[in-house]
């Protein structure tokens, strides 16, 4: 058994942190002598200590790291750690995705030819853990149906979602539809869950090569981006349109009420002819 400060020594934690790790339940004394109040620890704490420490490291909360120490299971641990290594790999697929962006404004703004409103750029899109509800809507305006219900369905179960969640709508027709449009709307998640009628846990395919669209402005603009896409694709005809498409909101009325401030990403999966 070794006394707090010798502990403090050999795991180069400090007395402070240690005394913290006792009080949110963390990491207990082994031995509190009663007349003393001194805390006494063992070796075999140590390897708990370092669990504790890796997953502070990782931006683990308190309690999320509570609930992985008292399941006392190797395999949790690891899965833990699993899906913390994909939602990095997720961010640094976005930061590429950022610079990516940031580059090909560049080197259209060198060229003379910057057009904010149809720049088309192709990115690698990484894959997903997502929950999403496939539905026939009427039409491509009752979108707002399916995320009333996705939302719901969110709330009342107490789902974690990522931190920086996507919010992908996806279209499953090969052709423009006037009415039963196949549709899903879906939020990343933090890990797959078993599927409940309509609501299903899904990993996004891996899209090595898709056109990104940005539609600034009311929803009513995105028809005239398809067609600026129909003329790009034209002049790139070794690619051609694979399902299902993608339209993911980063600024609409969820959280701006000025239509003409929207932003909206239309992303359109290509594969080249063979």
């Amino acid at each position: 058994m070794f006394k707090i400060g010798e502990f403090s020594k050999l795991t180069q934690v400090s007395v402070r942190m240690l005394r913290y790790y006792d009080e949110v339940g963390l990491l207990k004394p082994m031995n509190v002598d009663k007349f003393t109040n001194y805390r006494s620890y063992s070796v075999e704490q140590i390897q708990t200590l370092q669990k504790i420490l890796l997953l502070r490291d990782m931006n683990f909360p308190v309690k999320e790291i509570k609930e992985i120490l008292n399941k006392e299971n190797e395999q949790v641990f690891i899965d833990e750690l699993n899906s913390k290594k994909k939602n990095i790999y997720d961010e640094i697929y976005e930061l590429e995705e950022k610079i990516n962006k940031i580059d090909t404004a560049l080197k259209d703004i060198n060229q003379n030819k910057f057009d904010i409103n149809s720049n088309i750029i192709i990115k690698k899109i990484p894959s997903y853990n997502m929950l999403i509800l496939r539905k026939k809507i009427k039409t491509y305006f009752h979108e707002s149906e399916l995320w009333k219900e996705l939302t719901d369905y969110i709330t009342k179960n107490n789902i974690k979602i990522q931190k920086d969640p996507k919010y992908i709508t996806f279209f499953y027709d090969e052709e423009h539809k006037d009415n039963n449009v196949d549709t899903a709307v879906g939020v990343s998640v933090n890990r797959l869950n078993q599927n409940d009628g309509n609501f299903k846990y899904i990993q996004s395919e891996e899209i090595k090569n898709m056109a990104s669209i940005m539609v600034y402005g009311d929803f009513s603009n995105i028809g005239k981006y398809y067609y600026n896409f129909a003329k790009w694709l034209e002049n790139h005809n070794y690619y051609k349109i694979k399902n299902p498409t993608r339209q993911i909101c980063h600024i609409g009325p969820f959280n701006n009420s000025e239509p003409d401030k929207y932003l909206t990403e239309l992303q359109i999966p290509l594969i080249k002819n063979s």
